[in-house]
């Protein structure tokens, strides 16, 4: 008993100094942990209705085709051992076939300009309202309206009402930049939603107040995978002139060249009737991919064809679609 409470009272104040050392370090500890908790920031939750795009390298081209008859009636129903690919030459196996009705991201450049005055525009503001009525119901739209530049008037929206009401108001006047509505249109719907992408020009075709030129243009339809078509707005007088007529082969080549078709209606049933057909092409086309056997990434101009098989019961179809391709390095051509 002596020999324990000597023992204690011997080594007390050294247990006592160790306590208090250790206590000191757990306070030491606990400061520090609060510190480095509190500056360890909270993660940001996703934010879902933000799509930030990813740069994806990939060789995939898709082609959007439209198979008609002798009659311009649209062919559904084809399967895919029915489309044969010619890239560069050279057969090409394909890896994506589609045929359904699939929306549409679709700018529509409409024209204001001088040149469009009187009954030219009222016609073509009627004659669109076929065109949204026939159009897939999940269709996203912009609006650009352009006279001497071009001005993007309503932004990706579902609501093709308010694409109608957007033009009740413009008044056309001054000059014509189609060729930078055109530029304008591209970008925009290369950033839409859907993967199918289409331009409706509604114009008499004549520019001459765009910073592009024509050649500008018409690369850059070539390099993008939109499908355009033209509406052209002429009056009698268009029709002979030489700067109508120059309008119409403007309108030609930049529809042509992406797989689509520019018409020009003589009449107003005439011009209901075509808004109307082109919302139903949009929606009666077929989607094919396939990868180059022998793609490289030199950014020269790789030129497609496309043959279809005629089934039984079919005298002859047609099959259009964009004529080919820029190899250009790490992109998508889709």
């Amino acid at each position: 008993m002596n020999e324990l409470s000597y023992s204690s009272g011997r080594f007390f104040p050294t247990i006592l100094k160790a306590l208090k050392e250790a206590a000191w370090m757990s306070l030491v500890l606990f400061c520090v942990s609060g510190v480095a908790v509190s500056q360890t920031p909270e993660p940001t939750p996703p934010d879902d209705d933000i799509t930030r795009p990813i740069p994806i390298r990939t060789d995939l081209v898709t082609l959007t085709l439209t198979v008609t008859d002798l009659y311009g009636r649209y062919v559904s129903g084809l399967t895919k051992s029915a489309f044969t690919i010619i890239d560069n030459n050279q057969e090409q196996e394909i890896t994506f076939f589609s045929d359904s009705d699939a929306p549409v991201s679709i700018g529509v450049l409409f024209d204001v300009s001088g040149s469009m005055s009187g009954q030219k525009v009222l016609r073509a503001k009627n004659a669109l309202s076929k065109f949204v009525a026939s159009s897939h119901p999940s269709d996203e739209y912009f609006l650009i309206a352009f006279n001497s530049r071009a001005q993007l008037l309503l932004d990706r929206t579902r609501d093709g009402d308010a694409l109608l009401d957007k033009l009740t108001l413009v008044q056309p006047k001054q000059n014509t930049a189609l060729y930078d509505a055109v530029y304008l249109g591209i970008e925009r719907v290369t950033r839409g939603a859907h993967q199918k992408r289409a331009l409706l020009i509604i114009s008499d075709g004549q520019d001459n107040a765009s910073r592009y030129n024509f050649g500008e243009v018409r690369r850059l339809m070539k390099e993008s995978d939109v499908v355009t078509y033209a509406v052209g707005i002429l009056d009698s007088g268009d029709a002979g002139s030489s700067i109508g007529m120059q309008g119409q082969a403007f309108l030609d080549e930049l529809t042509s060249v992406t797989g689509g078709k520019a018409f020009y209606p003589t009449s107003n049933v005439e011009m209901e009737e075509i808004f109307e057909r082109i919302a139903l092409e949009l929606r009666h086309q077929y989607s094919i991919g396939y990868t180059p056997t022998d793609f490289r990434p030199d950014g020269k101009w790789r030129k497609v064809k496309v043959r279809v098989k005629q089934p039984r019961g079919f005298q002859r179809l047609s099959v259009r679609g964009r004529e080919g391709y820029y190899a250009t390095p790490a992109s998508n051509y889709r």
